[in-house]
């Protein structure tokens, strides 16, 4: 091991071989209040994601009631929905530039600033077409946030507990879900009902702001693209002295694989290079199943759901419809920590919505989360990461802006048997594709792609190392 003295009394790891004897403290969840503390904050992202989530779902009932454009017109509400999505998109597309070339610290702040103002913008509205630019806004810091959100946690826990603490943000997705529903029940009988459902929203934005102003960038992201110093200071309130000098190998002889790379990385690596589009087909396929098995459609329109089940007041409704949130979250909290009419028919339905949320939250709700933040190496995690939330809201846009226009067709119960179909090609899909990643590093995980290349590569087709 070599470490040499900087400036201040700091010292910077040069390389060197491991120091790590197995014998250093175990580390749990709990063993470091500070690693809780920076997932805890970055999580603020999925809190905002699950909120807006959540609330549209509730506020639409009553945005229907203000203005008769919208309740005349299913294409009206559903663009009212999914404009967030639009907006998500193209902050997602655009995050993973961001977090590569300003670090995911400044990424947070920036859409928690724009979330802020569309949140408030939303509250403000005095016709639809304000409402739906408004969204659009929340939407670009939802996107944004849900490629930085689980970078950031991944790149600050040690990999014997990163799954677990990166499904906390998919945990704060699903309580950002069911807080938005105890508030939308909570403002059904204030006046402007839906603007405080809507503007509620820019309190944890304003929380997570002032409180990431205190935390540091990822230690991961400081080595490689700013200060090796500032990274160790980071890192050394993560690791204990053995893991660190571990740690600080892993980074150095990825530093230097990098330095090797002529080439600068490209989008097109992404379709070029075959180990990298074989963790992007894995994480993309995820997020898109993640979706196309109808989760935000349970999410956004589960009020409505619920009405179409034949319970009509809307406070019934959300009422109904935190049966549902409240499922989510309890199905998440496992992951985390432990790894027709009003009569008989419309209670059926109501808890086939329970029961679908109940298995939903412990798989394919964080799992499609989580195994992006791991899967790709350094160079392409800002680019794959962003690329495959793209995947994800594109997805999500689709299936928000076609659900009522679709059971308005064909009727509901055909509808959910089309989900139920996509949610067995899932099931195939994950069996085959996804490799086990648990308590691996992130090294060690690019090398299940760069062997799954080499046993299925051709001459014709360079692995990124040969390329480079």
């Amino acid at each position: 091991m070599t470490i040499i003295s900087l400036p201040g009394g700091s010292s910077e790891y040069l390389g060197g071989g491991s120091g790590y004897d197995g014998g250093a403290r175990k580390i749990t969840y709990f063993s470091n209040s500070y690693v809780l503390g920076l997932t805890l904050v970055a999580g603020f992202g999925g809190l905002l994601f699950g909120y807006d989530t959540g609330v549209i779902s509730g506020a639409i009932l009553y945005i229907r009631d203000e203005f008769e454009a919208v309740d005349q017109s299913s294409f009206l509400q559903e663009t009212i929905v999914s404009m967030a999505l639009v907006g998500a998109i193209i902050g997602a597309a655009a995050g993973g530039w961001i977090n590569d070339a300003y670090g995911r610290k400044r990424a947070t702040l920036l859409a928690d600033v724009i979330f802020i103002i569309g949140s408030l913008g939303m509250a403000a509205a005095p016709d639809p077409y304000v409402l739906i630019f408004g969204r659009f806004l929340v939407g670009l810091g939802i996107g944004t946030a849900s490629v930085t959100a689980p970078m950031y946690i991944a790149e600050a826990s040690p990999s014997e507990i990163r799954g677990g603490l990166v499904s906390t943000n998919v945990l704060m997705i699903t309580g950002g879900q069911f807080l938005s529903y105890l508030v939308n029940l909570a403002f059904t009988e204030v006046p402007g009902t839906w603007r405080w459902m809507l503007g509620v929203s820019a309190v944890p934005a304003i929380i997570q702001f002032v409180l990431m102003l205190f935390l540091p960038e990822s230690p991961r992201w400081l080595y490689m693209k700013k200060s090796k110093a500032e990274a160790i200071v980071v890192l050394s309130k993560i690791y204990d002295p053995f893991r660190l000098e571990e740690e600080l190998d892993q980074l150095a002889s990825t530093l230097e694989e990098e330095r090797l790379r002529k080439n600068a990385v490209s989008y097109w690596d992404v379709i070029l290079v075959k180990e990298v589009r074989l963790a992007f087909l894995a994480g993309a396929g995820l997020q898109a199943f993640q979706q196309f098995t109808g989760i935000n459609t349970v999410m956004y329109y589960s009020p409505t759901i619920v009405q179409m089940a034949g319970f009509k007041s809307n406070q019934l409704a959300l009422l109904l419809s935190l049966i549902v949130a409240l499922m989510n979250a309890i199905g998440t909290v496992l992951v985390a920590f432990i790894m027709g009419s009003s009569g008989s028919t419309g209670w059926l339905a109501v808890s086939g919505l329970a029961l679908y949320i109940a298995f939903f939250a412990p798989g394919m709700g964080p799992v499609p989360w989580t195994v992006n933040s791991e899967i790709y190496s350094q160079s392409y995690r800002g680019i794959c990461g962003g690329l495959s939330a793209t995947v994800n809201w594109v997805s999500n846009l689709i299936v928000a802006q076609t659900f009522l226009s679709i059971a308005d067709a064909v009727g509901s119960g055909p509808t959910f048997l089309i989900l139920a179909a996509i949610a067995v090609i899932a099931f195939f899909f994950v069996l085959v594709y996804i490799p086990e990643t648990k308590g691996l590093s992130f090294e060690e995980v690019e090398n299940i792609w760069k062997e799954r290349a080499r046993s299925s590569s051709s001459n014709k087709e360079p692995l990124l190392e040969q390329e480079r």
